[in-house]
């Protein structure tokens, strides 16, 4: 793995004074941006922590994606909100944690057999409430045009949620009916060529969009489906990745050609953006929703995969290019999540925070400028009162081979990392600087910082109104899931 240097703490916070003194940094900063860039959003789903070039992948390829991270800020902490796919992007466009949206998984029914299950999960809903506004809201109020491009996943319809266009979003979480066409009832998509593959035809759209706004502030959520399942392959890709050597880290064939399509889609962006000289004009942003796919990356030395609340799970990438403004070749350890995405888009684009409505997260502009952040003295948080199932191919970095994670929450504060589990009762605390793989469980040899951590955790719980899971479920049989677990004790490996 690549040694990415760190950056030291300057200063110290008291998260009380945080949120306040990020609100109050918003105002002078803008003064220092000439005008309202254009904002190039790249949202991936199931895009793991090392699966770019950049991050180390020994046979996935991505030169663009490599290029846009050099010349800017790579954050090496970044978090997403949730290990899956609909309560991550709920938190995203929300600014908000799970408990206050309240969607806490994919759909609202059980997850996994019910006779494994100790305890009735907490539903939530699958929909964001309209009443909630985003930063997409935000943003369309001061004048920007606004697109969302590939996977929505929160309601029927993203417009009502700030958005002006709409290509492909719907309520689906997958790609609707695979990557070839036809695209069922997709918007936007019906005209799509035989041999069209999904990826690109999003890239084409997003480039569409651009000529058609050069003229004004555009905001491009391009929200590609990639490379969630199905792992479909770009076929005229599959030769070239056949005939190459595989990594030691990263060997899927398939999963190198969906990850291609993207970076050649975001090559063809780029390469527009310098034709119409709008590249100085344009900050762009590199996330994903949660951790790879486990039956067909690795985000090695990280434990764990997509569903589980492992760092493998819930660590992705994320970068900054923003000319004039970010300085190139920079990378920044401060642990960030997607809550703070809100307060820095609205930032970004000089545009109110919303009146009456509590958010999560911090501005990142004054991480993007180089001033040192508050990671000694902030907290992470994460809930999650539900179950979600193994992977039929894989269940070896979990907690257990039934679920990749069970109902828990979990705190990040500094470099320690505790984990809630709330059907037995279980802690998990770790040194994420000494251990980022968390293999050395230290809740029994650490009692004093287990018990602060937990404080936290409960306080935090407590002052959001987080549901916490306890009623029994009563179709759960002990014997039953021990004789599950029983079974499936072989180690997997998981190529």
């Amino acid at each position: 793995m690549r040694l990415l240097k760190t950056r030291p703490l300057k200063t110290k916070w008291t998260e009380a004074a945080l949120f306040m003194a990020m609100a109050m940094i918003a105002g002078a900063s803008n003064q220092t941006m000439a005008e309202q860039p254009n904002i190039l959003f790249i949202y991936l789903d199931d895009f793991g922590w090392r699966d770019t070039g950049y991050m180390g992948s020994d046979f996935y390829e991505t030169p663009h994606l490599d290029r846009l991270a050099k010349g800017g800020m790579v954050f090496t902490n970044a978090y997403s909100c949730a290990a899956n796919c609909a309560p991550a992007r709920a938190s995203l466009l929300s600014g908000q944690y799970t408990p206050r949206h309240e969607i806490f998984n994919v759909g609202i029914t059980p997850r996994g057999k019910s006779k494994h299950r100790r305890l009735e999960h907490i539903a939530g809903t699958k929909t964001l409430s309209p009443n909630i506004r985003t930063w997409a809201n935000q943003l369309q109020a001061v004048g920007y045009r606004t697109a969302t491009m590939g996977k929505w996943h929160l309601s029927k319809n993203p417009l009502p949620y700030g958005f002006d266009v709409n290509i492909g979003g719907t309520q689906s979480g997958g790609p609707p009916k695979g990557y070839y066409p036809p695209h069922g009832n997709a918007p936007g998509l019906a005209d799509a060529p035989a041999n069209e593959y999904l990826t690109d035809r999003l890239s084409n759209e997003a480039i569409r969009f651009i000529e058609s706004n050069q003229e004004r502030h555009w905001c491009l959520y391009l929200t590609h489906f990639a490379v969630h399942t199905p792992i479909q392959p770009k076929k005229e890709l599959v030769p070239k990745y056949a005939s190459k050597a595989p990594g030691t880290l990263h060997q899927n064939i398939k999963m190198a050609t969906m990850i291609q399509a993207v970076d050649d889609g975001i090559g063809r962006i780029m390469q527009r953006l310098d034709e119409l000289e709008l590249t100085s004009k344009t900050i762009v942003l590199f996330y994903s929703d949660n951790g790879g796919y486990g039956p067909a990356t690795d985000m090695a030395p990280l434990k764990g995969y997509k569903g589980t609340y492992y760092e493998g799970g819930i660590r992705v990438p994320f970068f900054v290019n923003w000319p004039g403004i970010v300085k190139p070749s920079q990378t920044n350890s401060e642990p960030i999540t997607g809550v703070d995405l809100y307060p820095t888009l609205c930032e970004i684009g000089s545009a109110p925070l919303p009146v009456n409505q509590p958010l999560d997260g911090i501005s990142l502009v004054p991480l993007f400028q180089g001033q040192p952040g508050p990671q000694e003295t902030r907290s992470l948080f994460w809930h999650f009162p539900a179950y979600l199932q193994s992977y039929a191919q894989v269940y070896d970095e979990q907690r257990d081979p039934l679920f990749r994670t069970r109902p828990c929450s979990v705190i990040r504060r500094g470099n320690w990392k505790l984990h809630q589990y709330f059907e037995d009762g279980g802690l998990e605390l770790y040194n994420l600087k000494q251990d980022p793989g968390e293999t050395k469980n230290l809740a029994q040899t650490s009692p004093s910082k287990t018990k602060e951590l937990l404080n936290r955790l409960k306080d935090w719980q407590t002052e959001i109104k987080a549901p916490i899971p306890s009623k029994a479920n009563p179709e759960f049989d002990a014997a039953a899931e021990k004789a599950a677990i029983e079974l499936m004790e072989t180690p997997l490996t998981r190529k």
